[in-house]
C-alpha cells in the first residue's frame, strides 16, 4: 500500500497545549494551504476551536480505512465527487442536513444558491477544478502546444510527459486526444473497443511517462525538468505561475473538471463541531477567500463576481477558473455515476497495463 499521510501540516491558532477539536484532512500543497488560509485559520480564530490540518495522497482511502477499523480520528475529509457519493452510498459517511449550511448574503437558501450537482447526501462541494496539461513555455521557444492531441504528439513536441498515475481522467484525456468528442467519451469508454482504444493512445506516450501520485508532484516535475509537459491540477499550475513565477502555461483544451466535496468520516469524534466547521467554509465568504488562494472555481452561484481576486490583490481569478467560458470550450465534466460503478474494475485493468512491457 503506498503511503497513506504526507505530512501533518498546520495546528492553527488556539495554542499548541490544547487538544485538537477539528481535524482535516486535504490534498497538501498549494491546495492545502488555500484551505488552510480559507477555512482552518478564519474557523479557529472566530469560534476559538482549535483546527488541525493534515494531508495524504488522495483523503478517501485512509478515511475508508479508518471508519472500518472503527476508529476514526479525521472530522473532515477533502473527497473527488465519485468517492463522494460510493462513501456514502456505503455509510462510511455522515448524512448532510442541507438546512445548516448557510445562505447567501442575500438569504437565498443553500439549496438553491449552490451549483447544480454541489449537494450530495453526504457531501458539499468546496470547488471545482479541473485536469489540465501545463508545459514549460521554455522548452518550446516556437510553436506552442495547443490542443490536447499535442500532449501525446512526441514528436512535435518531444520530452517526457508527466502523468497521474491512476485510470480517472486520463483514460478521458486520452480518447479526447485521439478524437472523441467531450459529448461522446463516457458512452465511448463504456464499451470494450473504447477501452482499448484508450489504452492504445496511452501505448503511443507509454515510454516517455513519468508517473506522479500527488499533486504538488506536477509542477515540481515540470520545474525541475524532468518533464517538460505534465497532466496536473489546474490550481497547482496556476500558483506555480503566480507564487514562485515559473514559465508554465496551462492548455485548457480537454480538460476534465469535477467537484471537491467536503464530507464527515462516519464516526468522527467531533461530528457537530465539524458540521459547524463545513456550514463555515462552505458559505459564500469561505468559498470567495478559498478562490483568491487557488484557482478553484466557488460552488455557489453568490460567490461567483467579478471582483474576485488572487491573494496577491492584482490578479484577475476568474478567467484562471476551470469554468470561465473561455476554458471550455471542450471541456468534460467528470461522470460521477461512471466512476461510481467502474472504479474497481479500471484501475485493476490500468494496473495490470502499468507492469506490462
Amino acid at each position: 500500500m503506498k503511503k497513506l499521510i504526507l505530512t501533518t501540516a498546520l495546528t492553527c491558532c488556539m495554542g499548541a497545549a490544547a487538544q485538537a477539536d477539528v481535524v482535516v484532512m486535504s490534498w497538501g500543497g498549494s491546495y492545502g494551504k488555500a484551505q488552510t488560509e480559507a477555512y482552518v485559520k478564519p474557523f479557529a480564530e472566530k469560534f476559538g476551536i482549535k483546527t488541525t490540518m493534515i494531508d495524504a495522497d488522495n483523503p478517501a482511502t485512509p478515511i475508508k480505512a479508518q471508519v472500518e477499523a472503527g476508529n476514526v480520528s479525521v472530522d473532515i475529509a477533502s473527497l473527488e465527487y465519485a468517492d463522494a457519493v460510493r462513501m456514502c452510498d456505503e455509510g462510511l459517511l455522515e448524512p448532510i442536513d442541507a438546512s445548516k449550511l448557510a445562505p447567501a448574503p442575500d438569504g437565498t437558501p443553500a439549496t438553491e444558491d449552490f451549483l447544480p450537482g454541489a449537494l450530495t447526501d453526504c457531501g458539499v462541494s468546496t470547488d471545482i477544478w479541473a485536469n489540465v496539461y501545463a508545459y514549460d513555455s521554455t522548452k518550446f521557444p516556437g510553436e506552442k502546444p495547443t490542443t490536447i492531441a499535442d500532449f501525446f504528439d512526441t514528436k512535435k513536441f518531444p520530452g517526457k510527459r508527466g502523468v497521474n498515475k491512476r485510470p480517472k481522467a486520463v483514460l478521458e484525456i486520452a480518447l479526447m486526444a485521439d478524437g472523441v468528442p467531450a459529448a461522446d467519451v463516457y458512452k465511448v469508454l463504456a464499451t470494450p473497443e473504447g477501452l482499448d482504444r484508450a489504452f492504445k493512445k496511452l501505448d503511443t506516450i507509454k515510454k516517455d511517462i513519468v508517473w506522479w501520485e500527488a499533486g504538488a508532484q506536477a509542477p515540481q516535475l515540470l520545474a525541475d525538468g524532468e518533464v517538460v509537459m505534465t497532466t496536473a491540477y489546474n490550481g497547482r499550475i496556476f500558483n506555480a505561475v503566480a507564487d514562485e513565477h515559473k514559465p508554465f502555461v496551462i492548455v485548457w483544451d480537454g480538460q476534465v473538471y469535477e467537484n471537491e466535496m467536503f464530507a464527515i468520516p462516519k464516526g468522527a469524534p467531533h461530528a457537530e463541531d465539524a458540521m459547524k466547521f463545513l456550514a463555515f467554509s462552505t458559505s459564500t465568504e469561505g468559498l470567495r477567500r478559498s478562490a483568491q488562494w487557488i484557482s478553484y472555481g466557488p460552488a455557489r452561484k453568490s460567490a461567483l463576481k467579478e471582483d474576485l481576486l488572487f491573494h496577491d490583490g492584482k490578479t484577475e481569478m476568474l478567467p484562471n477558473l476551470p469554468t470561465y467560458p473561455g476554458n471550455m470550450k471542450n471541456a468534460l465534466e467528470t461522470s460521477m455515476e461512471f466512476w461510481v460503478d467502474h472504479q474497481t474494475e479500471l484501475s485493476e485493468r490500468f494496473n495490470a497495463w502499468l507492469a506490462a512491457n
